[in-house]
Order: C-alpha cells, then sequence, then structure tokens
C-alpha cells in the first residue's frame, strides 16, 4: 500500500490502469481531453502489479482499475470520475490539484 499512495502523491493527477481495460482507456482519454497528462502506471506491466491492484482493492477500489487519485487523494473508479464529470466538478478538481491550468 506504501507504493500506491507514493506513486499516487508524485503527481498532480495519477491513474492505475491495465492495457487491457476498456474504462481504463476511457479515464485516461477523458483527462487527455480536459488538457491533463496524469501519470499512468499499468498495473500489467509492473512487476509489482499484483501487489498493487490488491492494496487498491483494500483501499475501496472495486474493481482494482482504473483508480485515480488527484492531488495525492483517491477519488475512485470510472462510476465515480464519470459521476464527477457529469455533475461538473472534476475540471475543477484537476485545477486545484494544478493538473490542468486555466
Amino acid at each position: 500500500m506504501d507504493r500506491v499512495r507514493d506513486l499516487a502523491s508524485k503527481k498532480a493527477a495519477v491513474i492505475f490502469t491495465k492495457s487491457s481495460c476498456c474504462m481504463c482507456h476511457s479515464i485516461k482519454a477523458l483527462f487527455y481531453e480536459l488538457g491533463a497528462s496524469p501519470a499512468v502506471h499499468e498495473l500489467d506491466h509492473d512487476g509489482r502489479g499484483r501487489e498493487m491492484e490488491w492494496a487498491l482493492r483494500s483501499m475501496g477500489c472495486n474493481p482494482a482499475v482504473p483508480a485515480v487519485f488527484i492531488g495525492g487523494q483517491f477519488v475512485g473508479s470510472a462510476r465515480d470520475v464519470l459521476s464527477l464529470q457529469i455533475n461538473g466538478s472534476l475540471k475543477q478538481m484537476l485545477i486545484n490539484a494544478k493538473a490542468i491550468w486555466f
């Protein structure tokens, strides 16, 4: 869990994904469309990916990916991020975390 928290705190926006996950791809595309350049950690390409996946699950992320952190804080999974986008607060969260500038 320490590795997940450490990686999540290194950039304003961080997404833990798997390369074969379509929802992961959609969330990454959403962030890029908003002008953010998130740090993306693909668990299936990381030697400690399985360990990080279990840590994400223990943090309450189910399914484990995509798992999104903004400003070092766990935001949630795809459903949570899409809800924030629909209600208009995702962009402001990214601005507040300095993941995007306006």
